[in-house]
């Protein structure tokens, strides 16, 4: 009973596999569109603690804590966070620092505000 007629579903052995392949092809595709997504989070979240590093250092050094000028006490601060300082401003003890990092081609900024609440009207 071998030799019989050809079955309608005799097209389509194998197909599975196609499918299957093609779904993994999907997969990684969609992995590799996700990963540098990934790789951004933990950097945004090291320059926002470096940014806020920065601010707080400027601020204890403008309100007499700590001995220095405030800016380059936050530029110092950066730098061993592995940032760079791209703005630093104070408003009496009030310290504001705007911060960059690369990461895969990419910059990411950003900034943080540092002092004492009666001096920044808040």
């Amino acid at each position: 009973m071998t030799g019989g007629a050809a079955s309608p579903r005799d097209g389509e052995r194998g197909s599975g596999s196609i499918l299957a392949v093609a779904l993994v092809a999907g997969m990684l595709c969609l992995a590799a569109l996700c990963a540098p997504l990934l790789a951004a989070l933990p950097a945004l979240q090291r320059a926002a603690g470096a940014a806020d590093a920065a601010a707080l250092a400027a601020a204890d050094v403008a309100s007499g804590a700590l001995p220095g000028i405030p800016c380059e006490a936050a530029a110092r601060v950066a730098r061993a966070n592995g940032v760079t300082l791209g703005r630093c401003e104070l408003e009496g003890i009030v310290a504001t620092t705007s911060i960059s990092l690369h990461v895969g081609g990419v910059e990411i900024t950003a900034s943080a505000t540092a002092g004492s609440p009666q001096e920044s009207g808040g």
